[in-house]
């Protein structure tokens, strides 16, 4: 073929082209009235799924409101009550001293069933003190200790080391393990060597 006729048989085909366009603008706006179709249902479905989701976080939300009244309730009850057993526990003792008071201004009362009904009452303090770990700090004969002793006095001594507890004025008592009140104590020192 001549140079010639190549350029009609390109010719030809450019304008056999423009008929085959029109048939493919046909096809392309199927296409993007599909693709535009295929987009609102998916835009749709995300709007389904994004109230669904704000739903569940304004249920989460008014969930975790009520937990938090519900826990601020709960502490302020504590507090309120947070003594309770421990005054029933004390109540027993306390009708214990009023009946050996009402012993005690009675006629021809025995001391000695007195002194015994004092220590019983004691006993049940005690016994009271001990179920809510309350426990006695005694140091008598023990190294001063500044963190659960108070001292009251020095005390020259040569019988005993310096820095020792000499006398107990008054017991300390620790809750569960934490100072309530240091025992007041006198303490020994080194005699003056003069």
């Amino acid at each position: 073929m001549s140079e010639k006729e190549n350029t009609i048989e390109v010719d030809v085909q450019d304008e056999s082209a423009p008929g085959s366009g029109g048939a493919s603008s046909e096809a392309a706006d199927n296409a993007a009235a599909s693709d535009h179709a295929e987009l609102s249902a998916l835009l749709e479905d995300a709007r389904g799924k994004a109230d669904e989701h704000w739903d569940q976080c304004l249920r989460l939300q008014a969930d975790l409101d009520n937990l938090r009244k519900r826990a601020e309730r709960d502490v302020a009850s504590a507090h309120k009550f947070a003594l309770e057993r421990f005054a029933a526990e004390l109540l027993p003792v306390r009708d214990s001293l009023e009946m050996g008071l009402t012993a005690f201004e009675a006629e021809g009362a025995d001391p000695e069933k007195l002194r015994e009904g004092v220590e019983l009452t004691l006993q049940m303090l005690t016994s009271a003190m001990g179920k809510f770990q309350i426990r006695e700090v005694n140091p008598r004969d023990e190294r001063f200790d500044p963190e659960f002793h108070q001292a009251m006095s020095l005390q020259e001594r040569d019988d005993v080391e310096p820095n020792t507890v000499v006398t107990v004025v008054q017991k300390g008592y620790l809750l569960n393990e934490r100072l309530l009140r240091p025992a007041m104590v006198i303490v020994s020192k080194a005699p003056d060597a003069a």
